[in-house]
């Protein structure tokens, strides 16, 4: 057998157990009946999975399916529209889990690999590879869903909340969507803000998000820029788009303009941007610094709740 196949079958059987069939049921005149179907994948010792909003959005009941065939009920723990997330508790004795990796370390060309259920087949695979990062982008109901990674793995309906792991079988994305009308464009949340939103739903049951209205792309900086103003990071966060009422379209802030310091704290990555705005105390005036141009310049932004 050739090297690259067995990469891939090591990578699946690194996670497989961990990974499920997810159906969702609701009520149609008095009867439950099957509404939709998913992949879900577990993460933790004591049932915990993660699957998508959409998956999951309005059950009255959800069932999962184990890799052996088991079929088991699991509970809505919470769900994040605005990512697409949504965790659930899994009973019965299933131990496998997928383990978690660091998706900061991941790099643009490298192998990439999803397992799920599409149009109902359990446990189908697919490979590819990482082709765009630390991506913002605009759902269908309008939401902007950040630090996205877009792959040209192969996805399917029944995909969605399935894992995109590395070639070690570390889990680093959720799968969420495929680009409608485009070919071989593929979307996954990546797994280190995943674990930030699964901690906050686990404690609270929701997820607190302050907004500023930016659509943002990373990029790398100009080593001569870098070296200029003192940089210790190399890279920076590209205003691609400011929406209309919204904090930053009431800043001084203009697309184009690369971010590179928040709240008085370097940004190299959309998920630390999130991490800043993941507090409550940031609801109020904030520091933000940009290069526009060749010119470094410092404005303040008042960042506001994003509505439930």
């Amino acid at each position: 057998m050739d090297a690259f196949s067995k990469t891939i079958i090591t990578a699946v059987d690194q996670v497989k157990e961990a990974v499920v069939k997810i159906d969702v049921f609701r009520r149609v005149k008095g009867k439950l009946v099957k509404a939709g179907a998913g992949s879900g994948f577990i993460f933790s010792s004591d049932g915990y999975a993660f699957t998508n909003s959409h998956v999951i959005h309005q059950a009255e009941k959800i069932q999962v399916t184990l890799l052996g065939g088991d079929e088991v009920n699991a509970e809505l723990i919470g769900e994040d529209p605005d990512s697409d997330l949504a965790i659930i508790k899994v009973f019965g004795d299933q131990t496998a889990f997928a383990r978690l990796g660091n998706s900061e370390a991941l790099q643009i060309g490298q192998l990439v690999i999803a397992v799920g259920n599409p149009l109902g087949f359990q446990q189908s695979v697919t490979a590819g590879v990482v082709s765009g990062l630390g991506r913002t982008i605009r759902t269908k109901t309008g939401m902007l869903i950040d630090n996205v990674i877009q792959s040209d793995v192969s996805l399917n309906p029944g995909n969605s909340g399935g894992p995109l792991t590395d070639y070690q079988g570390l889990v680093v994305g959720v799968n969420t969507a495929i680009i409608q009308g485009a070919q071989g464009l593929s979307l996954s949340i990546d797994i280190n803000k995943a674990k930030s939103i699964a901690d906050q739903l686990i404690r609270n049951g929701r997820v607190f998000r302050a907004r500023l209205g930016l659509m943002l792309q990373v990029i790398t900086l100009n080593p001569k820029m870098q070296r200029h103003y003192g940089l210790k990071q190399g890279k920076g966060l590209f205003i691609v788009r400011i929406d209309k009422n919204s904090p930053g379209s009431r800043s001084q802030l203009k697309e184009g303009d690369i971010i590179i310091d928040f709240n008085n704290k370097p940004v190299a990555s959309l998920f630390e941007l999130f991490q800043e705005l993941s507090h409550e105390s940031i609801l109020t005036m904030v520091d933000i610094s940009v290069i526009r141009h060749t010119e470094r310049l410092y404005f303040p932004i008042f960042p506001e709740r994003k509505a439930a």
